[in-house]
Protein backbone atom coordinates (compact mmCIF):
# COMPACT_ATOMS: atom_id res chain seq x y z
CA UNK A 1 0.00 0.00 0.00
CA UNK A 2 1.30 3.88 -1.20
CA UNK A 3 0.51 6.48 1.07
CA UNK A 4 1.40 10.39 -0.61
CA UNK A 5 0.72 13.27 0.93
CA UNK A 6 2.81 16.25 1.70
CA UNK A 7 0.10 17.39 4.82
CA UNK A 8 2.20 16.00 7.73
CA UNK A 9 -1.32 16.34 10.02
CA UNK A 10 -2.73 13.74 7.13
CA UNK A 11 0.08 12.02 7.48
CA UNK A 12 -0.32 10.98 10.44
CA UNK A 13 -3.85 10.38 10.71
CA UNK A 14 -3.19 8.36 7.64
CA UNK A 15 -0.47 6.23 9.16
CA UNK A 16 -2.67 5.73 12.48
CA UNK A 17 -5.76 3.86 10.02
CA UNK A 18 -2.43 1.99 9.12
CA UNK A 19 -1.21 1.11 12.12
CA UNK A 20 -4.81 0.05 13.81
CA UNK A 21 -5.17 -2.53 10.20
CA UNK A 22 -1.71 -3.69 10.82
CA UNK A 23 -0.36 -2.34 7.59
CA UNK A 24 2.86 -0.93 6.54
CA UNK A 25 2.68 1.44 4.13
CA UNK A 26 5.23 2.89 1.86
CA UNK A 27 5.12 6.73 1.79
CA UNK A 28 5.97 9.27 -0.57
CA UNK A 29 6.08 12.88 0.12
CA UNK A 30 6.05 14.29 -3.49
CA UNK A 31 4.35 14.37 -6.84
CA UNK A 32 7.77 12.36 -8.21
CA UNK A 33 7.84 9.78 -5.61
CA UNK A 34 4.18 9.20 -6.09
CA UNK A 35 4.82 8.87 -9.81
CA UNK A 36 7.21 6.65 -9.18
CA UNK A 37 5.97 4.10 -7.17
CA UNK A 38 2.25 4.47 -9.06
CA UNK A 39 2.29 1.07 -10.63
CA UNK A 40 3.29 -0.50 -7.55
CA UNK A 41 0.85 -0.88 -4.99
CA UNK A 42 -2.16 -2.73 -4.84
CA UNK A 43 -3.68 0.74 -3.06
CA UNK A 44 -2.47 3.90 -3.69
CA UNK A 45 -3.87 6.84 -0.88
CA UNK A 46 -3.62 10.28 -2.62
CA UNK A 47 -3.19 13.02 -0.53
CA UNK A 48 -5.68 16.13 -1.29
CA UNK A 49 -2.87 18.11 -1.54
CA UNK A 50 -1.07 15.87 -4.65
CA UNK A 51 -4.20 15.24 -6.20
CA UNK A 52 -4.88 18.29 -8.29
CA UNK A 53 -0.97 17.94 -9.36
CA UNK A 54 -1.12 14.54 -10.16
CA UNK A 55 -3.92 15.01 -11.94
CA UNK A 56 -1.86 17.59 -14.08
CA UNK A 57 0.78 15.14 -14.80
CA UNK A 58 -1.97 12.59 -16.53
CA UNK A 59 -0.93 9.52 -15.22
CA UNK A 60 -1.91 6.61 -16.66
CA UNK A 61 -5.38 5.39 -15.12
CA UNK A 62 -5.14 2.20 -12.90
CA UNK A 63 -7.32 1.11 -10.43
CA UNK A 64 -7.14 0.54 -6.43
CA UNK A 65 -6.64 4.61 -6.09
CA UNK A 66 -8.61 6.83 -3.41
CA UNK A 67 -8.43 10.33 -2.17
CA UNK A 68 -8.27 11.43 1.32
CA UNK A 69 -8.56 14.71 3.28
CA UNK A 70 -10.65 16.83 5.52
CA UNK A 71 -14.76 16.70 5.47
CA UNK A 72 -14.08 20.68 5.59
CA UNK A 73 -12.85 20.56 1.31
CA UNK A 74 -15.57 18.12 0.23
CA UNK A 75 -15.88 19.47 -2.84
CA UNK A 76 -12.72 19.63 -3.56
CA UNK A 77 -11.79 16.22 -2.55
CA UNK A 78 -14.45 15.09 -5.53
CA UNK A 79 -13.02 17.49 -8.22
CA UNK A 80 -9.62 16.12 -7.66
CA UNK A 81 -10.89 12.45 -7.14
CA UNK A 82 -12.34 12.49 -10.76
CA UNK A 83 -9.01 14.26 -12.16
CA UNK A 84 -7.19 11.22 -11.64
CA UNK A 85 -10.04 8.36 -11.87
CA UNK A 86 -10.11 7.51 -8.13
CA UNK A 87 -12.66 4.86 -7.36
CA UNK A 88 -13.11 6.01 -3.94
CA UNK A 89 -13.03 9.81 -1.98
CA UNK A 90 -12.41 9.54 2.15
CA UNK A 91 -13.22 12.26 4.20
CA UNK A 92 -11.81 12.15 7.60
CA UNK A 93 -12.03 11.90 10.38
CA UNK A 94 -15.85 10.96 8.98
CA UNK A 95 -14.81 8.36 6.84
CA UNK A 96 -12.16 6.48 9.20
CA UNK A 97 -14.17 3.24 9.41
CA UNK A 98 -14.71 3.16 6.22
CA UNK A 99 -10.61 3.91 5.33
CA UNK A 100 -9.57 1.69 7.84
CA UNK A 101 -11.53 -1.31 6.46
CA UNK A 102 -9.86 -0.17 2.80
CA UNK A 103 -6.68 -0.62 4.62
CA UNK A 104 -7.53 -3.98 5.70
CA UNK A 105 -8.78 -5.54 2.28
CA UNK A 106 -5.12 -4.35 1.23
CA UNK A 107 -3.40 -6.95 4.03
CA UNK A 108 -6.10 -9.45 2.74
CA UNK A 109 -4.43 -9.05 -0.86
CA UNK A 110 -7.48 -6.82 -2.07
CA UNK A 111 -11.20 -7.05 -2.18
CA UNK A 112 -12.02 -10.30 -4.20
CA UNK A 113 -15.20 -10.78 -5.52
CA UNK A 114 -16.61 -14.70 -4.18
CA UNK A 115 -19.24 -15.95 -5.86
CA UNK A 116 -21.18 -16.97 -3.05
CA UNK A 117 -23.39 -20.03 -3.54
CA UNK A 118 -26.29 -20.84 -0.43
CA UNK A 119 -27.71 -24.51 -0.76
CA UNK A 120 -30.61 -25.17 1.18
CA UNK A 121 -32.76 -28.08 1.11
CA UNK A 122 -36.71 -28.19 0.33
CA UNK A 123 -37.63 -30.86 3.16
CA UNK A 124 -35.98 -33.15 4.86
CA UNK A 125 -33.24 -35.33 3.55
CA UNK A 126 -33.11 -33.60 0.58
CA UNK A 127 -29.57 -34.55 -0.34
CA UNK A 128 -28.50 -30.40 0.17
CA UNK A 129 -25.39 -31.06 1.98
CA UNK A 130 -24.21 -33.11 -0.42
CA UNK A 131 -25.21 -31.24 -3.53
CA UNK A 132 -23.08 -28.25 -1.16
CA UNK A 133 -20.17 -30.51 -1.10
CA UNK A 134 -20.03 -31.41 -4.67
CA UNK A 135 -20.13 -27.93 -5.62
CA UNK A 136 -17.30 -26.80 -3.56
CA UNK A 137 -15.28 -29.75 -4.38
CA UNK A 138 -15.85 -29.88 -8.12
CA UNK A 139 -14.84 -25.48 -7.88
CA UNK A 140 -11.81 -26.18 -6.19
CA UNK A 141 -10.80 -29.08 -8.82
CA UNK A 142 -11.40 -26.63 -11.56
CA UNK A 143 -8.93 -24.20 -9.82
CA UNK A 144 -11.32 -22.02 -8.04
CA UNK A 145 -9.94 -20.98 -4.80
CA UNK A 146 -13.13 -22.40 -2.42
CA UNK A 147 -14.49 -22.49 1.20
CA UNK A 148 -17.17 -24.85 2.15
CA UNK A 149 -19.03 -23.67 4.98
CA UNK A 150 -21.74 -25.99 7.03
CA UNK A 151 -24.18 -22.98 7.97
CA UNK A 152 -26.11 -25.64 10.17
CA UNK A 153 -25.20 -26.20 13.55
CA UNK A 154 -28.10 -29.72 13.99
CA UNK A 155 -27.42 -31.06 10.96
CA UNK A 156 -24.75 -34.26 10.28
CA UNK A 157 -21.65 -32.42 9.48
CA UNK A 158 -20.10 -31.65 6.45
CA UNK A 159 -16.90 -32.64 8.02
CA UNK A 160 -18.09 -36.41 8.41
CA UNK A 161 -19.01 -37.02 5.22
CA UNK A 162 -15.39 -35.28 3.91
CA UNK A 163 -14.11 -37.89 6.42
CA UNK A 164 -11.97 -34.76 8.40
CA UNK A 165 -13.85 -34.93 11.68
CA UNK A 166 -10.19 -36.09 13.59
CA UNK A 167 -7.81 -33.29 11.31
CA UNK A 168 -7.02 -30.06 12.79
CA UNK A 169 -7.91 -26.70 12.58
CA UNK A 170 -10.40 -24.53 13.82
CA UNK A 171 -14.48 -25.00 14.04
CA UNK A 172 -17.31 -22.84 14.09
CA UNK A 173 -17.67 -22.90 18.40
CA UNK A 174 -14.26 -21.49 18.19
CA UNK A 175 -15.36 -18.42 16.12
CA UNK A 176 -18.40 -17.68 18.34
CA UNK A 177 -16.58 -14.19 19.30
CA UNK A 178 -16.36 -12.91 16.04
CA UNK A 179 -17.84 -9.69 14.94
CA UNK A 180 -16.90 -6.78 12.44
CA UNK A 181 -13.87 -7.99 10.53
CA UNK A 182 -12.33 -10.98 10.73
CA UNK A 183 -9.09 -11.60 9.27
CA UNK A 184 -9.53 -13.52 5.89
CA UNK A 185 -5.80 -14.55 5.42
CA UNK A 186 -5.89 -15.59 9.60
CA UNK A 187 -9.77 -17.51 8.62
CA UNK A 188 -8.69 -19.60 5.79
CA UNK A 189 -4.77 -20.67 7.61
CA UNK A 190 -6.93 -21.78 10.48
CA UNK A 191 -9.57 -24.00 8.70
CA UNK A 192 -9.30 -27.83 7.87
CA UNK A 193 -8.21 -28.63 3.97
CA UNK A 194 -9.04 -31.44 1.78
CA UNK A 195 -7.35 -31.42 -1.26
CA UNK A 196 -6.48 -27.26 -1.04
CA UNK A 197 -10.45 -26.89 -0.32
CA UNK A 198 -11.09 -24.74 3.12
CA UNK A 199 -14.05 -26.78 5.33
CA UNK A 200 -15.28 -24.23 8.20
CA UNK A 201 -17.84 -27.33 9.74
CA UNK A 202 -19.01 -28.14 13.62
CA UNK A 203 -17.27 -30.17 16.37
CA UNK A 204 -19.37 -32.11 18.61
CA UNK A 205 -20.15 -29.29 21.10
CA UNK A 206 -23.51 -28.30 22.02
CA UNK A 207 -23.44 -25.43 20.37
CA UNK A 208 -26.59 -24.78 18.42
CA UNK A 209 -27.00 -21.50 17.72
CA UNK A 210 -24.71 -19.07 15.87
CA UNK A 211 -24.68 -14.94 16.34
CA UNK A 212 -25.60 -13.00 13.43
CA UNK A 213 -22.48 -10.86 13.34
CA UNK A 214 -20.29 -13.93 13.82
CA UNK A 215 -22.30 -15.46 10.30
CA UNK A 216 -21.38 -11.69 8.90
CA UNK A 217 -17.95 -11.27 9.83
CA UNK A 218 -17.38 -14.65 8.73
CA UNK A 219 -18.54 -15.09 5.39
CA UNK A 220 -16.85 -11.34 5.15
CA UNK A 221 -13.32 -12.80 5.81
CA UNK A 222 -14.47 -16.00 3.79
CA UNK A 223 -15.08 -14.16 0.68
CA UNK A 224 -11.82 -11.46 0.72
CA UNK A 225 -9.97 -15.08 0.41
CA UNK A 226 -12.19 -17.21 -2.05
CA UNK A 227 -13.31 -17.60 -5.52
CA UNK A 228 -16.19 -19.20 -4.56
CA UNK A 229 -18.09 -19.83 -1.01
CA UNK A 230 -20.41 -22.46 -0.80
CA UNK A 231 -22.54 -22.41 2.06
CA UNK A 232 -25.17 -25.54 3.54
CA UNK A 233 -28.11 -23.41 5.32
CA UNK A 234 -30.96 -25.07 7.47
CA UNK A 235 -34.32 -24.37 6.69
CA UNK A 236 -34.99 -22.70 10.04
CA UNK A 237 -35.84 -19.52 10.20
CA UNK A 238 -32.82 -17.26 12.58
CA UNK A 239 -30.82 -14.51 12.20
CA UNK A 240 -27.71 -16.21 11.28
CA UNK A 241 -28.62 -18.27 8.88
CA UNK A 242 -30.85 -14.98 7.32
CA UNK A 243 -27.62 -13.25 7.38
CA UNK A 244 -26.02 -15.99 4.99
CA UNK A 245 -29.02 -16.15 2.46
CA UNK A 246 -28.97 -12.61 2.51
CA UNK A 247 -25.53 -12.48 1.69
CA UNK A 248 -25.60 -15.39 -1.17
CA UNK A 249 -25.07 -14.58 -4.50
CA UNK A 250 -27.55 -17.29 -5.18
CA UNK A 251 -29.74 -19.56 -2.98
CA UNK A 252 -30.02 -23.08 -4.46
CA UNK A 253 -33.61 -25.02 -3.17
CA UNK A 254 -33.09 -28.72 -3.54
CA UNK A 255 -36.33 -30.52 -3.95
CA UNK A 256 -36.72 -34.31 -4.61
CA UNK A 257 -39.03 -34.93 -7.50
CA UNK A 258 -42.25 -36.15 -5.37
CA UNK A 259 -45.84 -34.71 -4.84
CA UNK A 260 -45.38 -33.98 -1.11
CA UNK A 261 -41.27 -32.66 -1.34
CA UNK A 262 -42.44 -30.11 -3.85
CA UNK A 263 -45.68 -29.30 -1.52
CA UNK A 264 -43.45 -28.72 1.57
CA UNK A 265 -40.85 -26.64 -0.52
CA UNK A 266 -43.16 -24.49 -1.64
CA UNK A 267 -43.99 -23.18 1.82
CA UNK A 268 -39.79 -22.27 1.58
CA UNK A 269 -40.43 -20.10 -1.56
CA UNK A 270 -41.91 -17.14 -0.02
CA UNK A 271 -39.22 -16.65 3.14
CA UNK A 272 -36.48 -17.17 0.75
CA UNK A 273 -37.50 -14.73 -1.86
CA UNK A 274 -37.46 -12.11 0.58
CA UNK A 275 -33.82 -12.87 1.83
CA UNK A 276 -31.99 -14.28 -1.39
CA UNK A 277 -31.71 -12.34 -4.81
CA UNK A 278 -31.30 -15.23 -6.67
CA UNK A 279 -33.45 -17.92 -6.07
CA UNK A 280 -33.26 -21.41 -7.92
CA UNK A 281 -34.35 -24.72 -7.64
CA UNK A 282 -32.41 -27.98 -7.92
CA UNK A 283 -34.37 -31.10 -8.94
CA UNK A 284 -33.19 -34.11 -7.37
CA UNK A 285 -34.49 -37.45 -8.02
CA UNK A 286 -36.61 -39.48 -5.44
CA UNK A 287 -38.72 -42.03 -7.09
CA UNK A 288 -39.70 -43.82 -10.29
CA UNK A 289 -42.30 -41.91 -12.30
CA UNK A 290 -41.78 -38.61 -10.29
CA UNK A 291 -42.63 -35.50 -11.40
CA UNK A 292 -40.21 -34.13 -13.92
CA UNK A 293 -37.76 -31.04 -13.43
CA UNK A 294 -39.79 -28.38 -15.03
CA UNK A 295 -42.89 -29.64 -12.77
CA UNK A 296 -40.81 -29.36 -9.99
CA UNK A 297 -39.39 -25.54 -11.36
CA UNK A 298 -43.37 -24.84 -12.27
CA UNK A 299 -44.72 -25.03 -8.85
CA UNK A 300 -42.43 -24.03 -7.15
CA UNK A 301 -42.50 -20.59 -9.16
CA UNK A 302 -38.59 -20.59 -10.43
CA UNK A 303 -36.16 -20.93 -12.39
CA UNK A 304 -34.43 -24.55 -12.86
CA UNK A 305 -30.71 -24.66 -12.20
CA UNK A 306 -30.41 -28.14 -13.12
CA UNK A 307 -31.61 -31.60 -12.13
CA UNK A 308 -29.50 -34.44 -9.75
CA UNK A 309 -29.80 -37.94 -10.22
CA UNK A 310 -29.06 -40.78 -7.70
CA UNK A 311 -25.13 -42.07 -7.33
CA UNK A 312 -26.16 -45.03 -5.69
CA UNK A 313 -22.06 -46.13 -4.45
CA UNK A 314 -22.07 -41.93 -2.77
CA UNK A 315 -23.68 -42.98 0.50
CA UNK A 316 -21.93 -45.65 1.86
CA UNK A 317 -18.57 -43.91 0.43
CA UNK A 318 -20.38 -41.18 2.98
CA UNK A 319 -20.75 -43.32 5.40
CA UNK A 320 -16.94 -44.52 5.92
CA UNK A 321 -15.99 -41.27 5.11
CA UNK A 322 -15.00 -40.86 1.49
CA UNK A 323 -16.81 -38.32 -0.52
CA UNK A 324 -15.22 -38.25 -4.49
CA UNK A 325 -18.25 -38.32 -6.72
CA UNK A 326 -17.43 -39.14 -9.98
CA UNK A 327 -16.42 -36.07 -12.53
CA UNK A 328 -19.46 -37.67 -15.13
CA UNK A 329 -21.92 -39.02 -12.35
CA UNK A 330 -24.80 -37.63 -11.82
CA UNK A 331 -23.66 -35.56 -9.16
CA UNK A 332 -20.54 -34.22 -10.82
CA UNK A 333 -22.55 -33.55 -13.48
CA UNK A 334 -25.22 -31.59 -11.87
CA UNK A 335 -22.33 -29.96 -9.99
CA UNK A 336 -20.46 -28.69 -13.14
CA UNK A 337 -24.01 -27.38 -14.95
CA UNK A 338 -24.21 -25.32 -11.60
CA UNK A 339 -20.48 -24.28 -12.15
CA UNK A 340 -20.96 -23.06 -15.43
CA UNK A 341 -24.65 -21.25 -14.73
CA UNK A 342 -22.62 -19.03 -12.34
CA UNK A 343 -19.92 -18.16 -14.77
CA UNK A 344 -17.26 -20.52 -13.06
CA UNK A 345 -15.72 -21.87 -15.76
CA UNK A 346 -12.86 -24.34 -16.13
CA UNK A 347 -12.05 -28.33 -16.71
CA UNK A 348 -12.60 -30.58 -13.72
CA UNK A 349 -9.71 -32.94 -12.78
CA UNK A 350 -11.35 -36.45 -13.86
Amino acid sequence: MLLATTDELLLDDLLRLAAAASVTPVVEHDLLGLRRSWHAAGLVVVGHDLAEPLARAEPVRRSGVVVAGSSSGSADLYRCAFGIGADAVFRLPTDESALAGKFADALDGGVRTAKTLAVVGGCGGAGATTLASAVAVFGNRRGFRTMLIDGDPLGGGIELALGIEHDDGDRWPKLLNASGRVSAAALRSALPTVDGLSVLSWDRSDVTVLPPETMSAVLGAAERSSDLVVVDLPRRADPAVEEGFVRASAVLLVVPRDVRSTAAAKRLVGPLREVAGELRVVARDSRPNGLSPADVAAHLGLPLATKLGFEKDLPTAMDQGRFDPRPRGPLGRAAAEILDLFGLYGSAAA
